[in-house]
């Protein structure tokens, strides 16, 4: 049992080991105790020296605790880690110091029994259980030989050695090493650091299983997919585990196909996801009817024909009555095992199944360990969720993308392709009789041919993703401006005060998105000659300005979002993205000679908020 215990504790380190930064933090904390320990008792005896009767040697010697305590906080402020060997040899100078200090007064009562306390809470807080009980172990021993040189007439020679000098004796009194004395003090240092260590181990596992599910939602990514998510999490629990392999069962809540995925162990790694080919009988050798949330299977005898033992814990983590375990044959058949882990999952009203961990090398008890899956399993569960609406919620937008673009591309550039090559036609037969109008037709037609170019253009414009920050959002819209009077001839400007504005990234990209659409329906509805677009930033806001000089909306004066919504009037995509970036948007019109949008965004999410 102790056995078993103790390859738990180590493997439970082995997955979630601690940093380097954390061990060299506890070292600081220790050796600042250490100190202030030392410190503590100094001015506790000189206050009240009770038995040591103002020994020089007992207050040598916690004069030398403390300028020992003071190099090893300097020794940690130089280090850039705290090494294995160093935090040894620091500990076995902790064992040492309380029992030669308790040469001058032992038992519980006495002023140095802090010092006893302090080197077991040391070892539960930089190990755990068997290093505490191990150290009270030591600190006993040495009590034990202290007090069998003590009947042996040790001291006694060194108070004779010492009085020869003309130096103060030991004062080693006879009463500080009676066996009665000696046995209690033992069982307290030994029942305390069992239970420090106890309480130090429990801390640390519980630690350890937090930064497991920590690690293991770090898995999680939408870019990686269902499968690509499921493949990291189930590969990480197969490496935690040690398991040999791993099956995934899932059923779709409306459908009765299930779903067989496998990972294999190798070298300590795990191998890719792959779908293992439909079968009918999958629902009852994978899916089967048990109310077990999760549970643990062992075969009872050495054949592979041999019955099963089953252990499993309900919702609530509780113990499920023992049942007979033949529902467990047609996976045995299939798959063959001594060993079998398994746990259920949910993801929302959609899918449902079970995950199968062949021959897991558990490192505790078992019913602790099914209940740490089962915790783990309902933390991630959400996480795999979101990754899965998120990623169907990507693809419908990408269909409903792509029906738009093929209907932009249906009712625009198709239709005018047609009228035009039915125009050509129409030319191409007039041309042997009516030849004058050839050059006026022609020219017709490729005005029409560059509009339709233009188009395609800003739709290829719209469907490109963008990639814009804060420091490329000044070059950008330049480009975009830029471009816009090459392609349209149409006179633009971009001006602007800011260098590298500090802008979050999805402000940057609606902002361009914006003045992509405004210099679109610039060129589209307004007829402007000239257009500006201008970006400053002042009392605490971006100002984003795109004004013409062309016929303006059909509405005179200035109005805000607020009107333009109660009114149904404006640019209905510019609205959309400015209410993304909680701007305000402010249109000003003067039909015939023009029109100015004015997009303000605060430059403090607070600002947003209030």
């Amino acid at each position: 049992m102790s056995f078993q215990a103790l390859r738990h504790r180590f493997l439970w380190r082995q997955r979630a080991p601690i940093g380097p930064g954390e061990i060299r933090r506890i070292e600081r904390w220790l050796a600042t105790a250490r100190v202030f320990l030392a410190i503590s008792a100094l001015v506790a005896i000189r206050m009240d020296p009770g038995e040591i009767n103002y020994s020089f040697w007992a207050y040598g010697l916690l004069a030398f605790y403390i300028a020992q305590g003071v190099i090893v906080i300097m020794l940690l402020r130089r280090r850039e880690q705290s090494t294995v060997s160093f935090r040894r040899l620091v500990h076995g100078a902790d064992i040492v110091w309380p029992a030669l200090i308790s040469i001058f007064a032992t038992g519980q009562a006495n002023p140095f029994f802090l010092f006893f306390v302090f080197v077991l809470a040391a070892a539960a807080y930089r190990w755990g259980v068997w290093e505490t009980v191990t150290t009270a172990a030591s600190e006993i021993s040495l009590l034990w030989l202290e007090s069998l040189a003590f009947y042996l007439g040790f001291f006694g020679g060194v108070d004779r050695l010492l009085s020869r000098y003309h130096l103060p004796p030991l004062g080693v009194q006879a009463a500080d090493f009676e066996p009665k004395r000696l046995f209690m003090l033992s069982i307290y240092l030994l029942v305390m650091g069992l239970l420090l260590g106890y309480l130090a181990e429990q801390q640390k596992q519980l630690r350890s299983e937090k930064a497991v599910i920590a690690r293991i939602l770090g898995k999680v990514r939408v870019e990686a997919g269902l499968s690509g998510t499921l493949q990291e999490i189930v590969g990480e629990l197969l490496v935690m585990y040690g398991a040999e392999r791993a099956l995934i069962a899932s059923q779709e809540a409306t459908g009765h196909r299930v779903y067989v995925g496998e990972m294999l162990l190798r070298n300590g790694e795990a191998s890719f996801f792959r779908w293992l080919d439909p079968a009918s009988s999958d629902h009852e050798t994978y899916l089967f009817d048990y109310p077990a949330e999760t549970s643990y299977a062992w075969r009872n005898g050495p054949t592979g024909n041999g019955s099963y033992t089953l252990l499993g814990l309900d919702h609530a983590g509780l113990k499920l009555p023992s049942a007979p375990a033949g529902f467990l044959d047609p996976l045995a058949q299939q798959h063959g095992f001594k060993h079998l882990m398994s746990v259920s999952f949910v993801f929302g009203k959609e899918w449902w199944g079970r995950i199968f961990f062949l021959e897991p090398a558990l490192t505790g008890e078992i019913t602790e360990e099914l209940r740490f899956l089962q915790e783990l399993v309902r933390q991630i569960g959400p996480a795999v969720y979101n990754v899965y609406l998120l990623r169907r919620l990507r693809l419908r937008a990408g269909a409903l993308e792509r029906a738009r673009f093929a209907r932009e591309l249906h009712d625009g550039a198709v239709q005018s392709l047609i009228a035009v090559e039915m125009q050509v036609d129409v030319l191409r037969r007039q041309s042997a009789t009516r030849s004058e109008l050839v050059p006026e037709e022609l020219g017709r037609i490729q005005g029409l041919l560059r509009e339709e170019v233009l188009k395609l253009r800003e739709l290829m414009q719209q469907m490109k993703s963008l990639d814009v920050d804060s420091r490329k959002l000044i070059g950008f819209l330049m480009d975009t401006v830029e471009r816009f009077q090459r392609e349209t001839g149409i006179t633009a400007r971009f001006s602007s005060d800011l260098e590298h504005p500090d802008m979050p990234q999805p402000v940057c990209r609606e902002l361009t998105r914006i003045v992509q659409e405004g210099l679109v329906n610039v060129r589209k509805h307004s007829g402007a000659r000239s257009a500006l677009v201008r970006l400053s930033a002042r009392n605490g806001r971006w100002t984003l300005v795109i004004e013409d000089d062309g016929r303006g909306f059909p509405f005179a004066g200035r109005l805000s979002q607020v009107d333009l919504d109660a009114l149904g009037k404006g640019p209905v995509v510019i609205k959309e993205r400015v209410r993304v970036i909680a701007g305000e948007l402010t249109v000003e019109s003067n039909p015939g000679q023009g029109s100015r949008l004015e997009i303000s965004v605060p430059q403090k999410p607070e600002a947003a908020n209030g």
